[in-house]
């Protein structure tokens, strides 16, 4: 048995494996959720809510824009507060303050510390007790907290409206007023709020933080929530778990284990043969197919796409210290915080997506020299589809959030409210349908290489292939869950889309298509080309598919996935620590021969994906990927400094890089002035960087302190994010801001040079300073 196929034994049997656990996590997860009560009464009989009333507080939370004003249970956006944490602190604060007469103070706060210790630990008994009745599907609350909880629904009430007595507290969490002007959607709103703090605060039935039991370590055992005791709330005994503190220390071993194993293996598999270099470059003579032609216009669509996440991240950033205006002009009422993070957040994904969808577009009849009938058709089609969908499920969006398209069709053509899955459900399925499209057009293209005689690069379009297949098909994860699906659920399978869809495959793609165009260019052998891409993507996977758990650490889940979690998620950094010697590797080939100039800028980007790759998705990502890291961590800034230099650092540098390439065979045919390159290169980069450093790496911390210090609440609450540090370290972010948005004008700029005035080409081997590629 050859290697080869060894490699694809081993790959085939760590995918059914690795799947077969992550189902098997996901029947956890769904047993051990939350239930949703049919009625909340108090002792005396009162009715409170109902499970009509939490459900119609979620669908008016979604079409408000969900995750993207505010967070649940961590997820969604970083201005206005956690809900859930919110609301569990106000209603603890409110039951403490109805006992403080009896104890001597008109409020909580002006108690001594003795009485107040007291309070407290009546008050952890009263929140944390379970009175969910499984027969009935009833909860009951004591008549104290009955009170507590309609003085908490009342502030939301006013909140959520236009009342000018909450009207500060608005402007600090860039809300537009009357964001849910329905006063009766507004009163189920806070159904739906207090459900979801109930679930942090109510313990689990039959589970317990130790490893043994009671009476052996003469100790009460710690109980947990159903959200693993997070957020972090001293008033109630929100801490974290043993749990979390012992698989934190064997994540740091596993990936310390993984390095060490990974290490010995790079030392004793290294080959150091190259392949004969060729005398000129192989791609020059390319015969540039209709349909290869006709993926132009997706990379312009690219750029634009890009620019405008841009701008809408800045309008974002800015809500941050103006709230609801915009250098005096009353942006909300137009562009609300909700839509305009919408928009930046699901564009970051469209833009990568796209050019990445191009890529496989082009490369495919490039690589096996077929152009099958009516692909142009089919690429033309698709793209068309494409702006369909973006124009459309925008529109929704913006119609949801100013409240103007009714409840009753939000889920199919607003905002669903799930970040980075916000479109409505038609738009979804119209997506799904385009990419079995792409699938198609991909797969036909390569369908010679694939059923010919076997050659030495068949392996790396296979997977290529097989990548191709997965994109188009687990897309349909976004599918899986519909508009009354429980929270818990909902978030199993958004993360299969986030982190396998779009972490997962389209990483395999993007480390095949680079093997082949390396191939292609004689740079490396198909033999080491075909080993090296089988073995990154199996060392990916091991850690990838089951990493996914990570995300989902205090949405209901119990104790066995939390494991799995940390110790899978610690091995996906394994790979990340020896990217120095593949930017090394990429950087050598970029030197390996004096025809390679033209192609430095291309090379120079996946030297960037690299370099991000190691900080923002391996020091970043593992920053917060410990259970106990992400219990303190999760939905402050150091959330987004993960998410800004691995999403763009990564994913976006290396669509930046596949279109370059690609356009040096739709436009090869003419000299290449690279000064717009090279300020695009270095102001993305650098610019990126002062973000991170400069914002939101100090502003995550001083958070990440105030949360272990004070309570998760705390860190989140306009109290804090209102200080005057933390709004210069907000305007902190224009420096890194401008000089990124210079660097993606210039790339723009280079682009559009390429059509607008384009300049012949020269002599063949002319590369003093310009990138020349010549007939």
């Amino acid at each position: 048995m050859d290697a080869t196929k060894k490699l694809w034994i081993g790959l085939g049997t760590l995918l059914v494996v690795s799947f077969a656990v992550l189902l098997w996590a996901g029947t956890e997860i769904f047993r051990s959720a939350p239930p949703i009560p049919e009625r909340v009464v108090a002792e005396d009989g009162r009715e409170l809510y109902t499970r009509a009333d939490i459900e119609r507080g979620r669908q008016v939370w979604q079409s408000m824009g969900g995750m993207q004003l505010g967070s649940i249970w961590g997820h969604g956006g970083y201005v206005a507060p956690d809900w859930s944490a919110d609301w569990l602190h106000r209603e603890a604060i409110a039951i403490l303050d109805s006992w403080a007469p009896t104890a001597g103070a008109p409020t909580y706060r002006e108690l001594p510390a003795e009485q107040q210790g007291l309070l407290r630990a009546r008050l952890e008994s009263l929140i944390r007790a379970n009175t969910f009745d499984p027969r009935s599907k009833v909860i009951t609350v004591p008549n104290v907290r009955a009170e507590a909880m309609a003085t908490v629904a009342a502030h939301y009430v006013s909140l959520f409206g236009n009342d000018p007595q909450t009207a500060t507290l608005r402007e600090a969490y860039a809300m537009k007023n009357n964001t849910v002007p329905d006063a009766d959607h507004r009163e189920a709103l806070t159904a739906f709020f207090w459900w979801t703090a109930w679930g942090a605060g109510t313990e689990r039935p039959g589970s317990t933080g130790e490893s043994i039991a009671p009476e052996q370590a003469g100790v009460t055992p710690q109980r947990v929530t159903y959200t693993n005791n997070w957020p972090s709330e001293p008033l109630i005994g929100n801490r974290p778990p043993p749990s979390l503190w012992v698989w934190s220390a064997f994540s740091v071993l596993f990936l310390i284990a993984g390095i060490a194993l990974l290490g010995w293996h790079h030392a004793r598999t290294r080959d150091e043969d190259e392949p004969a270099l060729p005398a000129t470059d192989p791609l020059a003579t390319l015969r540039i197919t209709p349909s290869m032609r006709a993926t132009a216009k997706y990379f312009w669509v690219v750029l634009a796409l890009f620019l405008l996440q841009i701008l809408l991240g800045a309008i974002t950033a800015h809500y941050q210290v103006e709230g609801q205006v915009a250098y005096g002009y009353e942006l909300s009422e137009i562009l609300p915080y909700s839509i305009t993070r919408t928009w930046h957040t699901q564009l970051a994904v469209l833009w990568i997506a796209v050019a990445w969808l191009a890529t496989g577009l082009y490369i495919a009849p490039a690589m096996s020299g077929h152009e099958p009938k009516f692909q142009r058709l089919g690429v033309n089609f698709l793209f068309f589809s494409l702006l369909i969908i973006v124009v459309g499920s925008f529109t929704g969006q913006w119609l949801a959030v100013m409240q103007k398209l009714g409840l009753e069709h939000n889920f199919w053509f607003g905002h669903q409210g799930w970040e980075y899955a916000d479109m409505g459900r038609f738009w979804q399925w119209y997506l799904f349908i385009g990419l079995l499209l792409w699938l198609v057009l991909v797969g036909r293209a390569l369908w010679p290489v694939l059923r010919g005689p076997k050659t030495e690069t068949r392996t790396v379009v296979g997977l290529l292939f097989l990548s191709t297949v997965c994109i188009g098909l687990f897309f349909a994860s976004a599918l899986m869950w519909n508009e009354h699906t429980h929270i818990s659920e909902v978030e199993y399978w958004r993360w299969w889309l986030v982190h396998l869809w779009v972490e997962g495959f389209f990483e395999v793609f993007a480390a095949a298509v680079m093997a082949l165009i390396f191939v292609k260019l004689g740079l490396v052998g198909p033999k080491s080309a075909t080993t090296a891409v089988m073995f990154a993507t199996i060392i990916f996977m091991s850690g990838g598919v089951l990493g996914t758990l990570h995300h989902l650490y205090f949405v209901g889940t119990p104790t066995a996935v939390v494991a799995l979690g940390a110790s899978f998620s610690a091995l996906e950094v394994v790979p990340l620590a020896y990217l120095g010697f593949e930017a090394y590797h990429t950087y050598r080939m970029g030197k390996a021969t004096p025809w390679m100039e033209r192609y430095r800028w291309p090379i120079l980007f996946f030297i960037a994906v690299s370099f991000w790759n190691l900080v923002g998705a391996g020091l970043f990502g593992f920053l917060i990927n410990p259970p106990l890291s992400l219990y303190y961590m999760q939905g402050l800034n150091l959330t987004p400094l993960h998410g800004h230099t691995a999403l763009f650092g990564v994913y976006g540098m290396l669509g930046i890089a596949l279109v370059l390439f690609c356009l040096r065979g739709l436009r090869g045919q003419m000299r290449w002035n690279t000064k717009a390159l090279k300020t695009a290169f270095w102001c993305l980069n650098i610019g990126l960087a002062l973000m991170a450093l400069l914002t939101l790496l100090p502003l995550g911390t001083m958070q990440l302190l105030a949360a272990i210090e004070h309570g998760y609440y705390y860190a989140r609450s306009a109290e804090f994010m209102q200080k005057p540090i933390v709004e210069m370290l907000v305007w902190m972010r224009v420096p890194g801001d401008v000089i990124f948005s210079v660097g993606a004008i210039s790339l723009a700029w280079f682009v559009l040079r390429l059509w607008v005035s384009p300049k012949p080409a020269e002599v063949a081997g002319a590369t003093d300073g310009h990138d020349l590629h010549h007939r």
